[in-house]
């Protein structure tokens, strides 16, 4: 059995790394909360992809198959909790890396994608600004309410949940950690 019964995999976008505020506090917070926790990088990534759906398709096929090969090894089964967070590219890759192998766990997306919700989930909490320009928020409300997915919005926040106004991103960060606290 492995030294800490609960295990959080970070899963970051494509430009959204680890070490950008919503990722490493989300990984404070689950470190301090017992969680041992285990980043998963990408590498290799196509750039531009916004407006190009050909280039997103490579993007998520190349995060597939980075996440699988580094989860290779981890045994799931010998943790009795597991918590996916996934940024941006990540939640699909999260969701599907889950669905695929059978994976009892929760999850926590960051500015989910469309294509994130076309994967059985359960016991899922996202976050999304409505100024979001990576997502149809119609589209994403939409299918967070079929898929049973608590959706947290927040007004005015782009695809890394900023405002442009600090004290409101403050803010915006605190409340998404208070509800990761109550998930968990």
């Amino acid at each position: 059995m492995s030294e800490s019964k609960k295990l959080a995999v970070i899963i970051p976008g494509i430009g959204y790394t680890k070490d950008k505020p919503i990722l490493y506090y989300s990984s404070k917070l689950l470190k301090e909360s017992g969680y041992e926790i285990l980043d998963v990088f990408f590498s290799g990534m196509p750039e531009n992809i916004l407006k190009d759906d050909s280039l997103k398709l490579l993007a998520v096929k190349l995060a597939y198959e980075q996440i699988t090969e580094q989860l290779s090894e981890v045994k799931f089964s010998e943790y009795e909790d597991v918590v996916f967070v996934g940024k941006s590219l990540g939640t699909i890759a999260a969701a599907k890396y889950v669905s695929d192998n059978g994976i009892k766990a929760k999850q926590i997306w960051y500015t989910p994608l469309e294509k994130t919700f076309s994967y059985d989930s359960e016991s899922v909490l996202a976050f999304i600004g409505n100024a979001d320009p990576w997502s149809d928020i119609n589209a994403i409300r939409s299918e967070a309410s079929g898929c049973g997915v608590k959706l947290v919005e927040y007004e005015a926040c782009n695809h890394s949940l900023e405002s442009g106004d600090i004290l409101k991103d403050i803010e915006t960060l605190e409340d998404t950690l208070k509800r990761i606290w109550d998930y968990i």
